[in-house]
């Protein structure tokens, strides 16, 4: 599959974030100028989802009545895992996904959010067996999975599954060396099972066009003229083995000015890449809960709080000061994991006696507790 990466242009439209009208149905026409533009730049692979609300009848409305089939490519994914009590649920996500994109065909097809507890329902309702069977009649082109959990994890599943033809991971300068994402560490362990990449989250969703002030000061001060969205992308796009990097653009300036530095691309020269590391530098530097996601304290918690996950939605907050976001990443690094607010902390003490970076955690839950109201 090493072809993809030569006939691909490096940025793909993520469809996750379309733009909303007030009434907060999604703005057609502004994804249709989107897609128009998108396309007249040489630019040709679409990433939607049968669990993004409305995106795959917009793509069908904007991208495929408008344009010939083989003019783009179009990823699309299946989440077994949600709502899903039968084999035959799962793969009804499958027909839901050819009809309301009317595609005919995925170009991609995504076997979506494999790691920890979700991985089982792919194992158990036979979805790899599927969407190989689909695969062979012709309607997917190329199968794979995106991922958000450890190395340790994804290399068990390339393991076990080594059919499976590209990743999709979360990357970008940011989370490289992060201990709760560690994007290096997956994508290395991609590249040692031979698997090419398709990026996600580059801008970690925006929150990289608007970083710290003192990390912004780096990246001015090595380009003014360089929007700061385009230093995350052409960081994630610059690395070997990446077939595109998903852009989840939400405006049509966002896409004017990801098209502008994407359309003729460059690698991050030796100087741009010490930027970088500069500015990852700067924002370790940032006083944050030094939580390494080593989960000691879950395993003796009585009450089951999810400590880490906590302490990441908070360090996100601290860094990014987006509520909403950060308020997103508690729901989904707590509640969906299973896990109790921070707030339902009894103070025993047991997580203190055994975290090996010292932290008081009843006291920063507490803090958590005050900042998301739970």
């Amino acid at each position: 599959m090493a072809y993809l990466g030569e006939q691909i242009k490096k940025l793909g439209f993520g469809l996750m974030r379309l733009p909303k009208l007030s009434d907060e149905t999604i703005d057609l026409e502004q994804v249709k100028q989107m897609v128009d533009l998108f396309l007249s730049k040489g630019f040709t692979y679409f990433d939607t989802a049968w669990a993004y609300p409305g995106s795959e009848d917009a793509i069908r409305q904007a991208l495929v009545e408008r344009y010939p089939r083989e003019k783009f490519q179009l990823a699309t994914k299946n989440a077994a895992w949600i709502n899903c009590k039968t084999r035959e649920d799962a793969i009804a996500q499958f027909e839901t996904s050819l009809k309301q994109t009317g595609a005919g065909y995925f170009d991609f097809y995504l076997l979506h959010n494999l790691g920890e507890t979700r991985t089982e329902f792919f194992e158990r309702f036979k979805i790899w067996d599927f969407v190989f069977e689909k695969k062979r009649e012709g309607l997917i082109k190329h199968v794979g999975f995106s991922f958000h959990s450890t190395p340790q994890e994804l290399d068990e599943i390339l393991t076990k599954h080594p059919e499976a033809e590209f990743v999709q991971l979360q990357i970008n300068w940011a989370d490289w060396e992060n201990p709760a994402i560690q994007s290096r560490g997956c994508y290395e362990v991609a590249r040692k099972h031979g698997k090419p990449v398709v990026i996600m989250e580059p801008i970690k969703g925006g929150m990289l066009a608007n970083p710290p002030d003192q990390v912004k000061a780096v990246f001015n001060a090595a380009n003014p003229d360089a929007s700061l969205a385009s230093w995350a992308v052409r960081f994630a796009a610059s690395l070997d083995g990446v077939i595109t990097v998903l852009s989840g653009m939400s405006t049509l300036n966002q896409m004017k000015d990801n098209v502008a530095y994407m359309e003729d691309f460059k690698r991050l020269n030796d100087s741009e890449r010490a930027t970088v590391e500069k500015a990852r530098k700067t924002l370790q530097s940032i006083p944050i809960i030094p939580c390494t996601t080593c989960n000691y304290c879950a395993k003796v918690c009585p009450q089951n709080i999810g400590i880490s996950g906590s302490f990441t939605a908070f360090n996100v907050l601290t860094l990014y000061k987006d509520k909403a976001f950060a308020a997103n990443q508690y729901r989904w690094l707590v509640e969906m994991h299973g896990e109790k607010y921070a707030g339902k902390c009894i103070k025993c003490g047991a997580c203190e006696k055994v975290c090996p970076q010292h932290i008081k955690i009843r006291g920063e839950l507490v803090k958590v507790a005050a900042a998301f109201g739970k």
